[in-house]
């Protein structure tokens, strides 16, 4: 019966029906790479530097970075899913802390910096107009983030030695506590406390980041440590890649009254990718992140949302979003949902632009502040690595006993009882 319409009719379907889907999905296509064109993404998190140290041991020379076959992430990759700017974090695993962590961190940062002055298509930036002016220049900039304030030793000397080696964010825990702050998860049994808030010295990380221009990142805080961090912090804080708890019923994610004192804040939350923490497991798919986005944007709206994917720092990511080079995909499935250009754009990477900028208001205004010199008391720390702060003695393990050496009076006296009796 259908083969015997006539021409005209199957024309009038084609043009009513068909055509118009197809145009549909081609114009939301075009239309998210047209919007990336003009406001590419700045990501929030990016463990290359961790995948390069496990199969390559931080070795650039063995690998090209136009193309890394054991990563999510090399340049081509990023050239083709619009990121403009990535945060690559100095991590280092939780087991380093009370050890080598800051040797390690330092190694990270050092990776770091070598890789983005290695390739011509990448670029360190270390501050607001160095990253706007990377995007004129065609560059893809490089942040450098650490991610867990394990990497500091609960020093803030070192946390400042940190910021002068191109640091512009660090999140205060990992996977573990540390001394002065909690974590969100319980892998580690380290630094219990029955206060799952921020210490003394954590306000004090927090007060000195300010001071410094260091973005105060979240992720992986417990709710009580992120909760007191955005009380106390003077500038915006971040969190890096999480999602919505309303949506994944994960600790990692952040609850509905944790994002509005982040509004309040004007803050910014960076949506994870993880499949753990899009979908509670495994499988997950492009409509489940729009998910976290919609609700979040229903809950503090557009201009506090960011996009940190987390991509080499976790094992499944949804289907379509499997590296750096889908997330045009994603924008296309919001654009889908209504979400406006002007919105995207400020997801994409105006909202960061805003949080960076006001972080280094801060900075400027703190000029007047000299450096912290606050210390964690060392029966906090109970670190048996560390010498003995009150009374700085060397310490030398011979056969596993425990000498010590006096001070330079003692020993001088010893010296002179020793002339003495040699005279005698």
């Amino acid at each position: 019966m259908l083969s015997g319409w006539p021409v005209n009719m199957w024309l009038w379907i084609l043009l009513t029906f068909i055509m118009p889907l197809l145009t549909s999905a081609y114009s939301e296509k075009e239309r998210a790479q047209e919007l990336m064109d003009r406001f590419p993404l700045i990501d929030g998190h990016n463990d290359l530097p961790l995948k390069i140290r496990v199969y390559y041991n931080n070795r650039l020379s063995q690998i090209d970075l136009q193309k890394i076959s054991k990563a999510a992430t090399d340049i081509y990759r990023l050239r083709a899913g619009s990121v403009q700017t990535q945060m690559f974090a100095a991590y280092v695993p939780c087991g380093a802390q009370e050890k080598d962590a800051v040797m390690l961190t330092l190694e990270q940062i050092d990776l770091v910096r070598r890789m983005c002055n290695k390739a011509q298509d990448l670029e360190l930036v270390t501050t607001y107009d160095d990253l706007t002016n990377s995007m004129m220049k065609q560059k893809i900039a490089c942040l450098i983030s650490i991610e867990g304030g394990h990497s500091i030793d609960s020093s803030l000397a070192v946390l400042r030695m940190f910021y002068e080696l191109g640091v512009r964010s660090m999140s205060l825990t990992h996977n573990c506590n540390t001394p002065w702050a909690e974590t969100s998860t319980d892998l580690y049994g380290v630094f219990q406390r029955e206060n799952n808030s921020l210490t003394p010295f954590g306000k004090s990380v927090v007060e000195e980041m300010n001071r410094l221009g260091m973005i105060v990142d979240l992720s992986h805080s417990s709710w009580e440590t992120a909760s007191a961090a955005l009380k106390h912090s003077r500038a915006p804080v971040i969190f890096s890649h999480s999602s919505s708890h309303s949506i994944c019923d994960n600790k990692r994610n952040v609850p509905d009254w944790l994002l509005r004192e982040l509004e309040q804040k004007n803050g910014l939350i960076m949506v994870n990718l993880y499949s753990k923490f899009i979908s509670c497991g495994k499988d997950a798919n492009i409509s489940d992140v729009a998910d976290h986005f919609d609700h979040i944007k229903k809950i503090i709206g557009a201009k506090s949302i960011g996009i940190g994917g987390d991509f080499d720092g976790a094992d499944s990511f949804p289907q379509g979003l499997q590296d750096v080079s889908k997330y045009p995909a994603l924008i296309q499935e919001l654009l889908k949902r209504n979400w406006s250009e002007q919105d995207l754009a400020d997801v994409l990477r105006r909202n960061f632009l805003r949080v960076f900028k006001e972080v280094e208001n801060v900075r400027d205004n703190s000029k007047h502040l000299i450096p912290s010199e606050d210390q964690i008391p060392s029966e906090k720390v109970k670190n048996l690595c560390r010498l003995d702060r009150q009374n700085p003695i060397l310490q030398r393990s011979i056969s596993g006993a425990k000498f010590i050496l006096p001070n330079l009076y003692l020993m001088s006296s010893l010296l002179l009882f020793s002339s003495i009796f040699m005279n005698k």
